[in-house]
C-alpha cells in the first residue's frame, strides 16, 4: 500500500512538473526487486505482481517515500491560488485542473495509508 501510494504521488507530481519520476532515477526500482518502469504504479496489479514488490528493507520504502514527499512539498510551496485552476489533463470531461489532480493524489494517499494501518493492526494487534 505504501509503495503504491508513493508511486502514484511520484507519477502524478513528476507529470505535473514535467520531470522524470524519482522511481526511475538511480537504482530506486532495483531496491524493490523491480524494473524502473515509469508506468508501473501498482494500479490494477494481480496478486502475483503485488507479491513481486519486495523492498530490500523497510528503509528502502522510507527513503523512496521521503524523497517523493520532499519533491511534492517543494512543488506545493511554489503554487498560488490561481495555479489551481490551470487545466492539466484535457482527456477527461470536464478537464482536470491542477487543484483537482492534487486532491485526487491526496485522497488516494489517505485511503491507502488507512488501509496500510488497518493491515498493520491485523498483523500486529495490541
Amino acid at each position: 500500500m505504501v509503495w503504491h501510494l508513493t508511486r502514484i504521488q511520484d507519477h502524478h507530481v513528476a507529470d505535473l512538473l514535467g520531470e522524470e519520476q524519482i522511481w526511475v532515477s538511480g537504482d530506486r526500482a532495483g531496491r524493490f526487486g523491480l524494473t524502473a518502469d515509469p508506468d508501473d504504479t501498482g494500479y490494477g496489479h494481480t496478486a502475483g505482481q503485488v507479491a513481486a514488490v519486495r523492498p530490500e528493507s523497510a528503509q528502502a520504502l522510507v527513503d523512496y517515500h521521503l524523497a517523493v514527499a520532499a519533491r511534492t512539498r517543494a512543488f506545493l510551496a511554489t503554487l498560488t491560488p490561481a495555479d489551481l485552476d490551470r487545466v492539466v489533463d484535457e482527456s477527461w470531461d470536464p478537464p482536470v485542473t491542477l487543484g483537482v489532480r492534487l486532491v485526487s493524489v491526496a485522497d488516494d494517499s489517505l485511503q491507502h495509508v488507512g488501509q496500510a494501518g488497518y493491515v498493520r493492526g491485523l498483523l500486529a494487534p495490541g
